[in-house]
């Protein structure tokens, strides 16, 4: 029987828990300041949305098996290394994903329920199962399953009530994840090649995602502008969206300068994992500034 650790360690916890966080300001968002949303409903939504985004990382596991073990960013995952069973993991993810939106369906509402499972359906098996091996833009069509929290967690509040502006939030992460995973792709280029995953720099080359990279980056800059001239967020938003978004252009300047510093396609991705917690900490403080003095 695999451990108990060994079984978290096929639930990806650190995307995991960035996708809770996109979730939870969601959530809080839906309610104007200083007043605060249902105790039992954040964490009931919490529960049921991060369930399910671990079913989802699950089901990854199990159908890029042969891929993780042949990649070194990946062999020491559980499955390559025998730790968890394909059946095992199997039976947990479905555990995981009943579990997940039945706590939805039970303790939240069903909109909530039906959008979750159409993001995990999204990313476990429109993803994971086809757009990863069959385009270069897989990431960018798959994205659209990873930019979901922020409306998950709107809506566990508020339904469709003002939705508009959760919109805007799944937008920003949308156009966010080309760049974050592009970065990491040309970090592991060889490894990408070698498991013939039709990534943009394997099928495009470098120089060319180099460039995609800039262009989302300005894009991804522009977009974050919109919570503040939507009047969603104010002053202490938009100054962290501008020099939080500076920072990441930075960085993709210098990859589109420096073709041979692999290095910076490294930095580049870590930072922007901190970009984005950063940034929906910042939509967080920017909504509730007043009440916090």
């Amino acid at each position: 029987m695999p451990s108990f650790i060994d079984l978290l360690g096929l639930c990806k916890l650190k995307v995991v828990s960035l996708i809770l966080l996109t979730a939870v300001v969601g959530m809080l968002l839906a309610v104007p300041a200083p007043y605060l949303p249902d105790g039992w409903l954040v964490i009931s939504a919490s529960i049921g949305i991060g369930m399910a985004s671990a079913s989802a990382a699950v089901f990854n596991h199990i159908v890029d098996e042969q891929i993780d073990i042949q990649m070194s960013r990946t062999d020491q995952r559980p499955l390559p290394q025998g730790k968890v069973s394909r059946n095992q993991a199997l039976v947990w993810g479905v555990f995981l994903g009943v579990v997940g939106l039945g706590t939805l369906q039970l303790f939240v509402n069903t909109i909530t329920m039906l959008l979750t499972f159409a993001s995990l359906i999204g990313y476990a098996v429109v993803y994971t199962m086809y757009l990863k091996r069959a385009t270069p833009q897989n990431i960018v069509i798959g994205g659209a399953a990873g930019a979901a929290p922020p409306v998950l967690g709107w809506t566990a509040i508020s339904g469709t009530q003002g939705i508009e502006h959760a919109f805007l939030l799944f937008l920003i992460v949308f156009i966010w994840t080309p760049p974050h995973f592009w970065a990491l792709a040309i970090h592991r280029v060889e490894e990408y090649k070698k498991v013939d995953v039709p990534m943009l720099p394997v099928t495009h080359g470098l120089a060319y995602t180099r460039v995609q990279i800039l262009l989302y980056t300005v894009l991804l800059l522009l977009v974050t502008l919109l919570p503040y001239l939507s009047g969603m967020s104010g002053l202490i938003y938009l100054a962290s969206a501008v020099v939080l978004g500076l920072i990441f252009l930075m960085y993709a300047v210098k990859i589109y300068k420096n073709p041979d510093d692999n290095k910076i396609a490294w930095t580049t991705f870590m930072y922007s994992v901190n970009y984005l917690m950063l940034l929906f900490i910042a939509l967080l403080v920017d909504h509730y500034w007043l009440f916090l003095l």
